[in-house]
């Protein structure tokens, strides 16, 4: 018997999703949708309709062509489970597996025993434990409703694994539960395009667990599904009491989780090298700055060469095609990708594109990091492009801007920032179409972006500068847990000059420096990278506007800055985040790791002209910070209170 994969089928003229169950060539059962995503990454009702119909069924007249190939007329259509010689089966798609009711309890309370799950389900950073705890029922928002440990069943979990052509990566991890326990599972992040994972079950493990006198009364009243009768047994049917106490037992399987870290090494390495091969071109073209963005930009197509490299090792001949394809090599060719420096020298070309602002520290710190991973470096000074602009910009207006060191006005300064930053984004591009010719190939480069998430929430970047790329793997990502990662790389790939970034103060080197004054993100954003990601999170995913995520601080940070400096705070985001919003329309898309992505053009889908000013919650916010004490101060020492008094 094969679950088929879902797809789209015409019913009554209606468009529904749907799971196929086909056993010799027969259709058993089609099996809609009941519970559709529609919030987030996912618009299902755009195509799909929901099936409402709950334990009901009707005949389902089959196209002609379909008719030729199964000899049937006509199918079972609708909310069904299937009944075999020995078990009872029933399905769950999707997103039903996350509904406070999830169709696997009544199922299970009728005596289904094996519940199967072909899912849909993305990649975010520490999501696969929310999804582990769903199987085994014992996420705590789902604890008021019965748990598997309770219902007992087997819960065969099967996930896409790969980039489906957007903004997500599906990262597997096929799972099979018995009774609550976890006792096989799949790789989460890998280059293999299918993978099985098998394991052998006593049925009468379920059995066992649900002889309960409690659970009996209920499954006594329970409504009836109807069953599709399929003369199939899921067992051999024979005893043999020697094979029964050889058999190994099936012992709970300790659950493998990825450290988030880890997860930003392997998620979007595995979502690039599927977007390149995909894409069909010959490489990757990243401006590298010597930050941390593009450091950890550079760091995870790293990490996708040494996939590419394992994978080839373990004879995956689809992973060697693809690798010789992209690296430039004929179809015939006996190259193997084996080190992943090579592999990357190959399809990875970095550039550092300095000005008279840029620092020797940024340039060495870039060099520093082409030659560890191999990438294919040059470096530029781009000061005769932007002074022909500015030179331009005088002959025109007989005026000529400056920057704010020099006595230039603010606007006379942001626009000098902007030119530098959006004539990098004209020079990457170009030297990404140019580049494999000089090395004497065909084709072209996909250019790589590396804005963080929290610095697109707060609209800290140039529109059309060069976080305007192709693609964009860390732009779902937050600035702390970059950092995290790019520790974590240093030790685990043996990149020692990854400590160099981790230590550098982030600065867009913009502006000149002066013997008062160094440029640096945090202090021109007006508030560090982990309040960013505080302010995300409760503007999306706890859904709070400018006073609630006030009230919430207040609690939250009270015990280091006073009602009076929150609420400063909580303005200047709440400013800067609308007034940039239209930033978003146009962001590169981006891997998707994170719940409060701005991505305006998939997930955030909110209005891009705000009244920024939010008259009437900011004027809330201030009377409340008037009145609240402030308890900053409470429990420092003495010295530190002074020390904040003066």
């Amino acid at each position: 018997m094969r679950v088929r994969a879902r797809r789209p089928v015409t019913h009554k003229n209606v468009i529904y999703n749907c799971r196929v169950i086909v056993h010799n060539r027969k259709i058993l059962l089609i099996r809609p949708k009941m519970w559709l995503a529609n919030d987030g990454n996912y618009r299902e009702l755009r195509y799909f309709t929901p099936w409402t119909k709950g334990r009901q069924w009707e005949d389902h007249y089959l196209p002609r062509i379909v008719q030729a190939v199964t000899g049937q007329v006509k199918v079972p259509f609708g909310d069904c489970v299937v009944s075999t010689v020995d078990t009872c089966i029933g399905v769950e798609l999707c997103e039903e597996l996350f509904t406070p009711a999830s169709p696997h309890i009544l199922m299970g309370l009728d005596g289904v025993e094996i519940f199967t799950n072909s899912s849909g389900s993305h990649h975010e950073l520490r999501k696969l434990n929310t999804r582990v705890e769903l199987i085994k029922e014992g996420h705590p928002q789902a604890r008021s409703r019965p748990l598997l440990t309770q219902l007992g069943g087997v819960y065969l979990y099967a996930n896409q694994q790969g980039c489906d052509g957007d903004r997500l990566y599906y990262d597997g991890c096929a799972m099979i539960a018995l009774n609550g326990r976890i006792i096989a599972q799949g790789s989460q992040f890998s280059l293999t395009d299918v993978e099985v994972v098998s394991a052998t079950i006593d049925i009468e493990d379920v059995r066992a667990h649900r002889a309960k006198s409690s659970r009996s009364m209920q499954a006594a009243g329970a409504e009836r599904y109807h069953r599709i009768e399929a003369p199939i047994a899921l067992s051999s049917g024979k005893f043999d009491a020697i094979e029964e106490l050889n058999r190994p037992a099936v012992p709970p399987n300790e659950v493998r989780y990825h450290a988030p870290e880890e997860e930003i090494a392997l998620g979007p390495a595995c979502w690039l090298w599927d977007y390149l091969r995909r894409s069909r071109t010959q490489g990757y073209f990243l401006p590298l700055s010597g930050g941390i963005d593009s450091c950890a930009t550079a760091v995870i197509v790293y990490s996708m060469c040494r996939l590419a490299v394992d994978a080839a090792r373990q004879g995956n001949k689809q992973v060697i095609a693809d690798a010789r394809r992209i690296a430039g090599e004929a179809e015939d060719s006996d190259y193997v990708p084996t080190d992943a420096r090579e592999l990357c020298g190959r399809i990875m070309h970095t550039c550092y594109m300095g000005t008279e602002n840029s620092s020797a520290e940024t340039r060495a710190r870039a060099k520093g990091l082409a030659e560890a991973i191999g990438s294919y470096h040059t470096d530029l000074n781009m000061d005769t492009v932007v002074t022909a602009l500015r030179t331009l910009f005088q002959v025109v207006t007989g005026v000529r801007p400056r920057f704010r060191a020099h006595g230039g006005s603010e606007a006379e300064n942001l626009a000098l920032q902007n030119i530098q930053a959006r004539l990098r984004m004209v020079i990457a591009y170009f030297f990404a179409q140019m580049l494999p010719w000089v090395r004497g190939r065909i084709g072209g480069l996909l250019v790589l972006g590396s804005a963080n998430v929290d610095e697109s929430l707060r609209g800290y970047l140039t529109k059309y500068d060069c976080s305007s790329a192709d693609v964009n793997p860390i732009g779902g990502i937050s600035k702390t847990d970059l950092k995290r990662f790019i520790a974590w790389a240093e030790e685990s790939f043996q990149l020692p000059i990854l400590s160099r970034f981790l230590a550098a103060v982030p600065t867009a080197e913009l502006e000149p420096f002066t013997e008062t004054y160094a440029q640096a993100d945090e202090a021109d954003m007006g508030m560090t990278y982990d309040e960013l990601s505080e302010f995300g999170r409760l503007r999306k995913v706890e859904k709070c506007g400018p006073y609630s995520t006030f009230t919430k601080l207040v609690h939250a940070w009270g015990s280091r800055l006073s009602p009076r400096e929150i609420a400063e705070k909580v303005k200047l985001f709440y400013f800067e985040h609308a007034r940039n919003r239209h930033k978003m329309t146009t962001l590169t898309p981006s891997y998707h790791a994170e719940g409060y992505s701005p991505d305006d053009n998939r997930f955030d889908l909110r209005p891009f002209l705000y009244p920024s000013r939010f008259p009437w919650q900011f004027r809330k916010i201030d009377e409340v910070a008037a009145v609240l004490p402030d308890r900053s101060n409470v429990g420092q020492p003495e010295q530190q209170q002074k020390t904040k008094r003066e």
